[in-house]
């Protein structure tokens, strides 16, 4: 007779969840006992680090991830990426052990206690089964949930003793939608006012990657010969940065982001919050006399706009209509944005020199990683991303995302089959919190290059004190830190680069190495403007 695992590891073929990322504890191993082997277990080190990987590999293949972690306390060491999988709309399907029901009343150790309520309320749904034959339709349910707009994370917490109970008929399966269409009237209204605009300005957010949305981004921008910003703080590249309309990433603070769409008298905003901020600088959400238009597949973000009118679409779809019923405009088109100057090359690098010289020897299809905080600004100005699905960061603002999803990017650049580069940029404060994701790299063999800008501080937090006039904070510098031994421990190859000659070159052998390689450049200590 089938048992309650055996249909499980059946819905899960059934949904193409054969990798599983995780780090596996008593409460696991009733359900990964003789795993099987046409799964793919994916062993992280720290379940922060498992959430993470996972939440790039799904980015990255465009398909679900399921992680697996352990009970309570697993479920806690995930929760900082979890926050960020829930603010990325990543649909990871969660799943956790849980003691054994027949002592759950006891509270015995490692039970937990409210399981559902602990992820909460960063998923979209958490349960654990009334019965165990339950699961297998739970786990259907589950993905179900998760790839619906708004996509996310979802949690199962599933009783150990649960697996070797006798199945149930395996649920039928069945597949849900995953893409709306905007809804026709509130569409011509928005049509309406983009072709009576003066002068409008469009500002595009990670919903136009993950909708695979570019080209009709670029057409729209085109018909209504509109400048194109990318929406502030965003976890993808929206557009691409080559591109003679584009002009930049809008700042994260009311009153500099109102000011940036000065002159415009309409903006669009499609698949991105309005707005997403960070330091508080008060001032209009808007300039004066501008409408705002916003398109988004997320109710949520459309109910919290302080301001303009929404519509609900799958972002791709709407652009698509909006191509096709926009007029084209007799505008002359903006004028190309500057291209700054080469920075000055000194020793060390500042950051500018850095991304600059990593912008000259940047292969062609590589996607770029990216969790440094406070040289953020100077890499978006000499790293300019043209490809979709290019570029992944951290929607929360939580450090400990950037290293493991970069791996978990390479791991779905391997299982796709595409196989292209995957640079990381993480800071040298970033860097600490999830290293031991290096040992999954190096256990995978994969040729992850993680360029770590050293300025042996938080500069973010330091630009912060001085914007809120904060002196005298502790804790904000990071002295005697010894990437390369720490690296090498995880069984890196690594190097320190100090010139943009030595970078071009460690970044050709790392890309063609059978390991990952870390490359500390020591940088500049200037704290640089947080906006």
């Amino acid at each position: 007779m089938a048992t309650v695992r055996d249909a499980t590891y059946d819905v899960l073929r059934t949904l193409g969840l054969t990798t599983v990322f995780g780090n596996p504890g008593s409460t696991e191993e009733p359900f990964l006992q003789d795993f099987p082997a046409d799964f793919h277990y994916v062993h992280a080190l720290h379940e922060a680090t498992a959430v993470a990987m996972a939440d790039g590999y799904a980015q990255a293949a465009g398909v679900p991830a399921h992680v697996n972690l352990h009970t309570a306390p697993g479920t806690g060491n995930g929760m900082g990426n979890l926050v960020t999988a829930w603010h990325n709309k990543t649909p990871l399907i969660v799943t956790a052990g849980q003691q054994t029901r027949e002592m759950l009343l006891l509270e015995p150790r490692l039970a937990n206690r409210r399981p559902t309520e602990l992820p909460q309320p960063y998923v979209k749904w958490a349960y654990e089964p009334a019965r165990a034959q339950d699961i297998p339709a739970a786990m259907l349910r589950a993905y179900a949930t998760a790839v619906q707009p708004p996509a996310g994370p979802v949690f199962l917490s599933l009783p150990m003793d649960d697996w070797a109970q006798p199945a149930d008929p395996p649920p039928a399966p069945r597949t849900v939608a995953t893409r709306f269409a905007p809804d026709p009237q509130r569409l011509a209204e928005f049509v309406t006012v983009l072709a009576g605009s003066r002068n409008p300005a469009l500002v595009y957010g990670p919903g136009v990657d993950r909708s695979a949305s570019w080209s009709a981004a670029v057409a729209l921008a085109e018909r209504l010969a509109a400048p194109v910003w990318s929406a502030p703080a965003t976890e993808r590249a929206v557009f691409p940065e080559d591109h003679p309309h584009f002009r930049g990433v809008l700042p994260y603070a009311i009153g500099p982001l109102a000011e940036a769409l000065r002159g415009h008298d309409t903006v669009l905003v499609v698949g991105a919050p309005v707005f997403r901020y960070y330091p508080y600088v008060p001032g209009g959400h808007l300039p004066d006399g501008a409408r705002l238009l916003h398109v988004t597949d997320d109710p949520d973000e459309a109910a919290r706009a302080p301001v303009g009118d929404s519509l609900l679409s799958d972002p791709g779809l709407a652009l698509d209509a909006l191509v096709e019923r926009v007029p084209p405009s007799d505008r002359p088109a903006p004028a190309r944005r500057d291209t700054p100057p080469p920075p000055e090359v000194g020793t060390p690098l500042s950051a500018d020199a850095l991304f600059a010289a990593l912008a000259a020897h940047w292969p062609t299809d590589a996607v770029l990683v990216q969790e440094s905080p406070s040289n953020l600004s100077a890499l978006r100005r000499q790293l300019r991303i043209t490809r979709p699905a290019s570029y992944f960061t951290m929607a929360s603002g939580g450090l400990g995302y950037g290293l493991p999803a970069a791996i978990g990017v390479a791991l779905a650049e391997r299982d796709t089959g595409r196989g292209r580069p995957v640079v990381a940029v993480v800071g040298d404060g970033s860097f600490h919190y999830s290293v031991q994701a290096l040992w999954t790299a190096a256990r995978l063999a994969l040729p992850v290059v993680v360029v770590v800008p050293v300025n042996q501080q938080y500069a973010i937090l330091k630009a912060f004190a001085e914007l809120k006039h904060t002196p005298g904070v502790p804790g904000l510098d990071l002295p005697g830190l010894d990437i390369v031994a720490i690296a090498a421990g995880y069984g890196c190859a690594t190097e320190v680069v100090e010139t943009p000659d030595q970078l071009g070159a460690a970044l050709t052998a790392g890309l063609g190495a059978d390991r990952p390689t870390v490359v500390p450049v020591p940088i500049s200590t200037d704290v640089p403007s947080i906006l």
